[in-house]
């Protein structure tokens, strides 16, 4: 038996709102890929990931972060030693800026494989987005977290903190906001990475019920 023409109406109904719906869910989603790839270059150049906390007279402060080290001065701008121009990450880090150098890689791609929704099939697209940002992406950021503070028994570390620095005992300073954001976007990628498995897994729904009576016919005749 045929359904009533009523009932058809309110299923193609709730089929666009669905639509919708799954269409502005991955368009947040591209948009907050794109936002987090531009957070992660801050991540990776800012010299802010530690810095002084509690300052006595003959300890300097200033911050610290991958690449260089800035000591705050009588000028307005800090004097700092290092920069990501000379590709260059401070002997101690060089590690950890190697993991976030790869999870940028990876972020970026999974931002330019959204222009292959104009050739492949958008569940491929969010899988392919998905596994980077899951593996290459989350995987890489959060190993960096980890190896960040195991390494603060550095020349660069002892001057700024003090002697009582050790592995994750940061002495006289304490954590900044770019090291904060970097354990941040580890979630960020977690999230991210399992809304495109979502909407990937979602796109057969997505077929008005016209697409899946064709496609289904071509089957049937192959």
């Amino acid at each position: 038996m045929s359904a009533s023409p009523a009932l058809s109406d309110l299923s193609r109904l709730y089929q666009t709102e669905f639509v919708r719906s799954a269409r502005a869910v991955g368009v947040l989603w591209a948009v907050c890929s794109l936002c987090f790839a531009i957070i992660q270059v801050v991540i990776l150049v800012q010299p802010s990931w530690i810095g002084t906390a509690d300052i006595r007279p003959p300890q300097p402060s200033g911050t610290l972060g991958l690449f260089e080290v800035c000591l705050e001065s009588d000028w307005p701008v800090p004097d700092c030693r290092g920069g990501l121009s000379s590709l260059s990450p401070l002997p101690s880090f060089q590690s950890v800026a190697v993991l976030v150098g790869v999870s940028l890689w990876a972020v970026w791609t999974s931002v330019l494989c959204l222009c292959l929704f104009r050739f492949c099939s958008a569940a491929t697209v969010y899988k392919i987005c998905a596994w980077l940002q899951l593996t290459a992406a989350g995987f890489c950021l959060a190993l960096a977290c980890l190896l960040f503070p195991d390494s603060w028994e550095s020349p660069e570390m002892r001057a700024l903190c003090g002697d009582s620095v050790g592995s994750f005992s940061p002495g006289n300073c304490s954590v900044h906001w770019a090291y904060i954001l970097a354990i941040l976007g580890v979630l960020d990628y977690t999230i991210l990475a399992t809304l495109a498995f979502v909407l990937a897994n979602r796109q057969d729904a997505l077929l008005p019920p016209d697409s899946q009576d064709v496609t289904t016919g071509l089957l049937m005749t192959a």
